[in-house]
């Protein structure tokens, strides 16, 4: 463990909060008003201990195998925890949508465990950055759009059907990325699967 792995760690910690402001803001005695800003805050703290970590891993020269295996499973907690939060109350997208993510992720990182226990620990590759990029994008997206929701300048009908169509592109995304990192390791796999 070493301070970017902390760094990633941290952001595993945090996003639980976002399902629970999301389904629970009353509880907490939250204003639906300042819902949107709070899982907006959330996030961004969880998109920037992302670029925080990698960054501070390259500087100090501190990329360990443990951190190229961590840091995509924070990302995979990340995302999936918020596209989950997404099926229930206002924006309720379809948690078959939320499956492509889900088995995406459980594969590639069943993968990635396979070969660590191999000695072999295998980086991510540009489309998996593009596919948590635009994950991100994605989430950020429909939390801004519950700020005129929640003021009553946008319908409900809109704001669901809005999220539904931004959360299917990245979920077909994911599955190109998914692809991509098989085909790119192919040789491990075959490897593997041979012993």
């Amino acid at each position: 463990m070493n301070i970017p792995n902390y760094v990633t760690l941290l952001r595993i910690i945090i996003i639980p909060f976002f399902p629970l402001i999301y389904l629970k803001y009353s509880f907490f005695k939250i204003d639906l008003l300042w819902m949107p800003y709070i899982l907006l805050f959330i996030l961004a703290f969880c998109e920037l201990t992302d670029l925080v970590d990698g960054f501070l891993a390259r500087k100090r020269n501190q990329v360990t195998d443990l951190g190229k295996v961590m840091d995509p499973m924070a990302d995979s907690i990340t995302n999936i925890s918020v596209f989950l939060t997404f099926t229930q109350s206002w924006i309720d997208i379809p948690i078959l949508l939320v499956f492509v993510f889900l088995y995406r992720e459980f594969f590639i990182n069943t993968l990635r465990t396979i070969c660590a226990l191999k000695g072999v620990a295998l980086a991510a590759r540009k489309s998996g950055k593009i596919k948590t990029l635009l994950q991100a994008i994605v989430s950020i997206t429909i939390v801004l759009l519950l700020i005129p929701f929640t003021l009553g300048y946008l319908s409900l009908e809109k704001l669901r059907w809005i999220s539904l169509g931004l959360v299917s592109i990245a979920a077909i995304y994911s599955v190109i990325s998914a692809v991509d990192y098989i085909y790119a390791n192919r040789k491990y796999m075959k490897k593997f699967l041979a012993e």
